[in-house]
């Protein structure tokens, strides 16, 4: 069966780690590239009250095997308490970069993460 893929999106509020954090995942083939949007305005709630902070998103793209040690790797690293960090399916895509995304990007051995 081919392998499904996904964008995961990560929000932090320092743009230069959210980079740093991009590359590396980039570096180990968990991601097979990551696109910065810098200057983000997020609202939200937060411990009762509504809160709002300029921000950077990343959106990654992997395989979705990949996911559950993007997710571990990111709350292991990042500075926020509770991180922003979601998988969307990427349900039609162009075939050749699918077949990218494959290439650049590892598979992992059974039940690592």
């Amino acid at each position: 069966m081919a392998p499904e893929y996904c964008e995961v999106v990560i929000t932090a509020d320092d743009a230069e780690w959210l980079e740093s954090f991009t590359r590396a995942l980039v570096e180990d083939r968990l991601a097979a590239c990551g696109q910065i949007v810098p200057g983000i305005r997020s609202t939200y709630r937060w411990k009762g009250a509504v809160e709002a902070a300029t921000e950077s998103r990343v959106a990654l793209h992997t395989r979705a095997e990949l996911v559950p040690a993007i997710v571990e790797r990111t709350q292991r690293a990042h500075p926020y308490e509770v991180a922003c960090v979601i998988a969307l399916p990427i349900r039609a895509a162009s075939p050749d970069y699918l077949v990218w995304i494959e290439q650049e990007t590892t598979s992992l051995p059974t039940g690592s993460v």
